[in-house]
């Protein structure tokens, strides 16, 4: 069963960059299908970012532009490029495989 884990989040002030890292434990296949969540305080679990079946990208309208997601097979990871922050991206950020999640990274941007 594959295993996921995430990495890269942190504490930046708006308009900041992070790069997130989802690794799974096998199978380079398999991160075509990675998809990137987040949850905000109080918030349900929001789709952020993943592959359409044709493997092109495929973002929530509010990071469209700012966020970019990529892989490489080689490593067995799918990463989450975030750009321009904002306040409203402050959340726990999760990568998904089928039924498998990470534990989530923290991403917190202030004002």
């Amino acid at each position: 069963q594959v295993q996921l884990v995430e990495s890269g989040g942190g504490s930046v002030q708006a308009g900041g960059s992070l790069r997130l890292s989802c690794t799974a434990s096998r199978g380079s296949q398999d991160i075509n299908d990675v998809i990137w969540y987040r949850q905000a305080p109080g918030k349900p679990r929001e789709w952020v970012a993943g592959f359409s079946g044709h493997g092109n990208a495929d973002y929530k309208a509010s990071v469209r532009g700012r966020f970019t997601i990529s892989k490489v097979y080689a490593k067995n990871t799918v990463y989450l490029q975030m750009n321009d922050l904002k306040p409203e991206d402050t959340g726990v950020y999760y990568c998904n495989l089928g039924f498998q999640w990470g534990r989530g990274t923290q991403v917190t941007v202030s004002s």
